[in-house]
């Protein structure tokens, strides 16, 4: 290696080391010259930082993915009714979840778009097909073209609060299912089990809720068993 070289691989390296010192606003050393027919290798180029762009690409992209149905879902935790919907009644639930249960024809968790529209046509509220689709996409919170049981309960929690518009399908919904929803209380609606508010909390209210519920199982298992008792009374009466 000829003394001329060495040199100026020495310079280029010393050009390297002091370029960050350029980055800060360091002297920028003057360029070494090559010998004849030697060609110095470029150093390699940076990587390109993340913009805007594509960070919105990325959200994008994601956004077609959950909707065609090739990504899961963001949402991991699990779903409970009971707390994330405190203003609902137990018995408010139950019955939200049994009409959810009857139309859920695939039994996956979900009512879709051909569910939702026999549904519509059974509550005698048809609906065409953008229609139902506006409708999915009123509450659809993880856009995946169809309704989970947190965003069916989305729908009677809106229309009680009055969040939906007249002509929306989700009020048609509300209003030509069986299950009354001011009726029952819901919070933001008119009458909202006020006078229950101001003498119970939350949690009091469901346990008294439950505690109702066991006391009813307890008079119908009594019941049952002196119709029981009244029986054998009388096969025995019919054996002697």
């Amino acid at each position: 290696m000829s003394s001329e070289e060495l040199a100026c691989k020495l310079q280029r390296r010393l050009r390297l080391e002091v370029q960050a010192e350029t980055d800060q606003g360091g002297p920028q050393p003057a360029p070494c010259a090559a010998p004849a027919g030697h060609q110095e290798p470029e150093p390699p180029a940076r990587a390109p930082t993340a913009s805007a762009d594509s960070e919105l690409n990325l959200k994008l992209s994601r956004r077609l993915d959950i909707h065609q149905g090739t990504a899961r879902s963001g949402r991991s935790k699990v779903f409970n009714p009971y707390t994330e919907f405190p203003e609902f009644s137990r018995r408010l639930l139950k019955d939200l979840e049994r009409m959810f249960k009857t139309y859920d024809a695939g039994r996956d968790g979900f009512i879709d778009l051909m569910e939702l529209k026999l549904m519509m046509e059974k509550l005698g509220a048809p609906q065409t097909h953008l229609g139902l689709k506006s409708m999915i996409k009123e509450v659809d919170e993880d856009f995946d073209g169809k309704l989970s049981f947190r965003e069916f309960l989305l729908i009677f929690h809106k229309a009680a609060a009055g969040e939906l518009q007249e002509d929306s399908g989700l009020l048609a919904l509300a209003k030509f299912s069986e299950i009354d929803v001011a009726l029952e209380g819901v919070k933001g609606a008119k009458n909202f089990f006020e006078a229950k508010a101001q003498a119970l909390s939350c949690s009091s209210k469901f346990e008294a809720e439950l505690k109702a519920e066991q006391d009813e199982r307890k008079r119908e298992e009594e019941a049952r068993r002196l119709r029981q008792a009244a029986f054998r009374e009388l096969k025995a009466a019919f054996s002697a």
